[in-house]
């Protein structure tokens, strides 16, 4: 029986293709602007997954991420099809802004209406030419500005389908995050597409590791999801710290901020994890941890006000557990990784 066609952007894409198109958006000032879109379908039938990155126009690791994944061999081996959107807001990309012109979030405008804001125009085309036509989607983040994230990914762990997926992608932390309005992933799983959420590194920056994790995980993902053949391991998967509750802990204090714990260490209730020091004056003030667990988040910037968020802390009890594990993860791991292996590995036919 014939396979189904694929089309997308009133384009057929047929099966063993690696395809190019671009989908039309709202002009900016008259000028022309369109979506980028890589499209690559296997040989074989299979799931269809989109791979996306800058729905916040500041967050540029998932930019280099996807340029990195759509060169491996191993996709030539794929079977089902990858729909990969390294910028999908464009306009916040070429202005290094999170937002769009109209000061909208465009993670928070789907589904979106193709007679509403800048936002959701472009959230409506996104969302119908490309969401809707998939069975999984991996969303690419980076902490917001002047913060960065421990590599992590979040979704529903209630779901075992997603919970199992967000466990291969090999991360150091999996977090399960409730939904938000207007969110790509709520609305996505109200139509029957659930979605991982990659978040790691620091807005406007590159950061190694954080590209190198992404990768790994995307392959590791598909792999899981029986699209991508299966390696012999010489070693143990690495497994993530998994985790039900975060709280992001706030200053106390208007001032400087002198910090004492980084990102990946864990903290023991009422620990001190920074100081909060007058310019002016001689007072200093501590910040404690509430609770046990591990810095998933922290702010990159020493000048805080009162009620700044300054640290993310998951909470997590058996904190030599979590060191042992997060140890896994640590650079000098990642340059021995499976990353430098990923075209010529071992297949399990």
């Amino acid at each position: 029986m014939p396979a189904e066609k694929f089309i997308l952007g009133g384009i057929e894409i047929k099966r063993g293709t690696n395809v190019t198109l671009h989908l039309e958006l709202p002009k900016l000032y008259n000028t022309p602007t369109q979506l980028p879109v890589r499209v690559i379908r296997g040989r074989r039938d299979g799931p269809v997954v989109f791979i996306s990155a800058a729905i916040h126009g500041d967050e540029l690791n998932g930019i280099e991420i996807i340029r990195r994944f759509r060169t491996l061999n191993i996709l030539k081996r794929l079977k089902g099809t990858l729909i990969l959107v390294p910028i999908v807001n464009v306009y916040g990309v070429m202005n290094l802004s999170r937002y769009l012109p109209d000061r909208r979030d465009l993670n928070r405008s789907f589904p979106g209406s193709s007679k509403g804001s800048l936002a959701g125009r472009v959230a409506k085309v996104f969302f119908d030419e490309i969401v809707l036509k998939c069975d999984l989607g991996i969303d690419l983040h980076t902490a917001s500005i002047h913060k960065s994230n421990l590599p992590q990914v979040r979704t529903n762990i209630e779901n075992n389908y997603t919970y199992r997926l967000a466990k291969a992608f090999g991360a150091p932390v999996v977090l399960h995050s409730q939904l938000r309005d207007g969110s790509l992933r709520a609305v996505a799983q109200d139509k029957g597409v659930p979605i991982l959420l990659y978040e790691a590194g620091e807005a406007l920056r590159f950061d190694e590791t954080s590209i190198r994790i992404g990768v790994n995980g995307l392959v590791n993902v598909l792999r899981a999801n029986d699209m991508l053949p299966q390696i012999i391991r010489k070693k143990a998967p690495k497994i993530p710290v998994i985790t039900k509750s975060s709280k992001w802990i706030r200053s106390i204090e208007s001032g400087m901020l002198r910090t004492i714990k980084a990102l990946g260490d864990t903290v023991k209730e009422n620990e001190i994890i920074a100081f909060i020091d007058e310019p002016l004056g001689d007072k200093s003030f501590e910040m404690l941890a509430p609770f046990d667990g591990i810095i998933i988040g922290k702010s990159e910037i020493p000048l805080v006000q009162e009620g700044d968020a300054v640290f993310h802390i998951a909470n997590f009890k058996n904190l030599e557990v979590a060191e042992d594990k997060i140890e896994y993860f640590n650079e000098e791991n990642i340059e021995q990784s499976e990353f430098h292996e990923l075209n010529n590995e071992e297949i399990i036919e």
